[in-house]
């Protein structure tokens, strides 16, 4: 019998003795390059399959789900899964989402097989990057960095007749450079589909411009800065925006979207004039799944939702809050519209344009942030942040860059920041320095002025 992803969910599907079964195949295959001291260390390709199962038991009391998520190399493996699921839903209570599941849908392409990568991905960049070392070698500099490319083909099928497919490409770079000495660092990185668009010789370039900036040292103090944040930056803080805006929560009081009266703050102006802030799975170049896969209930997904199209939501329109991540269960409790979370975010300012540089060039004295980096929530009814600088915070005087100065901790909201920033550039292809590499590299952001961004201490970490 041949094994393919489709074969593992009608198997699946076959061999349950719930009343009803949702299976999620993951056929994953990625391929890697690392490199340090001007030198390639180490490259890989792995391939893998996860297999998720969720079992639906229904009773006089409700509908019980039981949910086992797990590798598979063939059928039997399946069925240990399907085993595993069906006797977790027999032995759970009624779940408190339950809903009608989402019926007969098929994709096209349901009988294509998966997209893979392989090594052959970095077949133009692999010989850029080698003139990259050979340059930085004869300057006196050291670059260290990584790239990882993902195919990640997903099939989703169910008692009640899904057969949905979607291929993910996700790839990134990060390089850090640092003269021979390393007495500093520079950092870029960003994300891309298919590596066509990574020029090494170009991030080598801008290492370079970086790190001549740090020919100057100042030290100063902490304190709150006319701050210029960087799209990978404003992505870092974006996407928690983005994650703390469950509309359950927030329903219950216990987020930055709760009105202190009751209920959600949707209908509220909470951001400037002409910021918008959406999800769009046919946005490019950073589509993404354009269905709902749950493998498990929360307050912001739900197993009962899997299959429901998706298509641009709008979180914040023109300033004002519009949506919250929904599922059907959580819009019964607030009596919004179901907006089920994407897999990207989009930041986007009206009639803003222009670059980083051109900010700079238009601030007086300030600070150019690089990215952030160990951010983590302080106070949820304001979203506060914490976090620190990384790999190069520099001095802007009169327009220009002079100096690097020291790193800090900062302390600040980005909900809060989307209402006080003075200046914005053109929203461009952005990756999250802190979590773009494992959880959410799919965003589009613009570089940000902040006039009093908070740096409340001073951070020793290099």
């Amino acid at each position: 019998m041949t094994i393919s992803p489709q074969s593992f969910v009608e198997h699946a599907l076959a061999t349950s003795v719930a009343d009803d079964c949702v299976v999620i195949v993951r056929d994953q295959t990625s391929a890697n390059l690392r490199w340090a001291n001007n030198t390639l260390t180490t490259n890989g390709v792995m391939h893998g399959v996860d297999v998720t199962v969720i079992s639906f038991v229904r009773s006089a009391d409700g509908v019980a789900t039981g949910s086992v998520t797990g590798t598979a190399t063939d059928q039997a493996g399946v069925t240990t899964l399907v085993d595993a699921a069906d006797r977790a839903a027999r032995a759970s209570s009624p779940a408190e989402d339950a809903a009608d599941l989402t019926q007969d849908r098929v994709s096209p392409d349901w009988d294509d097989p998966p997209l893979p990568t392989d090594i052959h991905v970095y077949d133009a960049l692999a010989p850029a990057l080698g003139e990259a070392f050979g340059r930085a070698s004869a300057e006196r500099r050291v670059l260290y960095g990584f790239v990882n490319h993902e195919m990640t083909t997903t099939y989703l099928g169910s008692t009640t007749g899904l057969r949905l497919r979607h291929v993910q490409p996700t790839g990134h770079y990060g390089c850090t450079g640092k003269p021979a000495d390393l007495s500093t660092s520079a950092w870029v990185g960003g994300a891309t589909r298919d590596f066509t668009d990574v020029d090494p010789l170009a991030f080598d370039a801008e290492l370079t411009r970086r790190l001549g900036w740090a020919a100057r040292s100042v030290d100063l103090p902490a304190g709150r800065y006319d701050t210029i944040l960087p799209p990978s930056a404003v992505a870092d803080l974006m996407i928690d925006a983005y994650w703390y805006a469950g509309a359950r929560v927030a329903h219950e009081g216990q987020s930055v979207y709760s009105d202190r009266a009751g209920g959600t703050r949707v209908g509220e102006r909470i951001a400037a004039a002409g910021v918008n802030l959406f999800s769009d799975p046919a946005y490019a170049p950073i589509q993404s799944a354009p269905f709902v896969t749950a493998a498990q209930s929360s307050n912001e997904s739900s197993v009962f939702d899997n299959g429901l199209p998706l298509e641009r939501t709008d979180w914040i329109r023109d300033g004002e809050l519009t949506a919250l991540v929904q599922t059907r269960h959580s819009a019964t409790m607030t009596g919004l519209p179901v907006t089920p979370a994407i897999d990207n975010l989009v930041l986007e300012v009206e009639d803003a344009a222009g670059s980083i540089d051109d900010l700079v060039a238009g601030t007086e004295r300030g600070l150019l942030l690089t990215c952030l980096w160990y951010i983590r929530e302080v106070d949820p009814q304001s979203l506060l942040l914490t976090g620190l600088t990384r790999d190069g915070v520099y001095l802007v005087e009169g327009g220009e860059i002079t100096g690097v100065v020291n790193n800090f901790r900062f302390n600040d909201s980005p909900v809060d920041l989307l209402r006080r920033f003075t200046h914005a550039s053109a929203t461009v292809p952005s990756f999250s320095r802190e979590w773009g590499d494992d959880y959410f590299s799919r965003t589009a952001t613009p570089a940000l002025r902040v006039p009093d961004f908070n740096m409340s201490s001073v951070s020793q970490a290099q």
